[in-house]
């Protein structure tokens, strides 16, 4: 009995190793940042554009997000099979129709997402902002996420202002409408 409670012990703390191991490269300092006060500079991208739209496309061009300065960028991460992104999906297209033309642009990065439906997608939930695609998550590590759906806020300087883990509720979509408000009034500085 005692070596079966010593081995279960053993494989547990193994276990607990190689899980810490396997997840040292995933870091949330962006959420630190970000809870501290500070706007640490958003990764940067080059993906392909699956859905055009806002002046971003055509579709299968590139999209760099350095191209963006000066805009307030939300930056939606989602995949075709993802519940939560179809249950946000209307909320999203909501912020991007208020705020479009005021500076701000609403981006999907279809992620992880081994589908090539990320324009049926678009038409099937009658979404018109812009989306590029992320098939090797690349883009999706750089911005320590873990699951989709995730949302990032870029000020208008390229800098991470606010993370979104998880779905968007009308609660928080609303929370993230003033946020965008009050990042679109800030200037732009070099």
């Amino acid at each position: 009995m005692w070596a079966v409670v010593t081995g279960v012990a053993i494989v547990a703390v193994v276990g607990f190793l190689i899980l810490g191991l396997a997840n040292r490269g995933v870091s949330n300092s962006i959420d630190t940042a970000i809870r501290e006060g500070d706007r640490p500079e958003a990764p940067q991208f080059t993906l392909p554009v699956v859905v055009a739209g806002g002046g971003i496309g055509p579709e299968k061009s590139e999209l760099a997000l350095a191209s963006l300065r000066g805009k307030v960028v939300v930056i939606n991460l989602w995949a075709s099979w993802c519940r939560p992104c179809i249950a946000e999906s209307a909320l999203l297209e909501a912020l991007w129709n208020r705020h479009r033309d005021q500076g701000v642009l609403v981006l999907g990065i279809q992620s992880e997402d081994l589908s090539r439906n990320g324009p049926a997608f678009f038409t099937k939930y009658g979404l018109t902002y812009p989306s590029v695609r992320d098939g090797s998550g690349t883009t999706k590590r750089d911005f320590q996420a873990l699951a989709v759906p995730e949302t990032f806020v870029v000020d208008r300087q390229g800098r991470l202002a606010l993370t979104f883990r998880g779905e968007l509720t009308a609660e928080s979509a609303a929370g993230l409408s003033r946020i965008i408000g009050q990042l679109r009034r800030e200037p732009v500085t070099e």
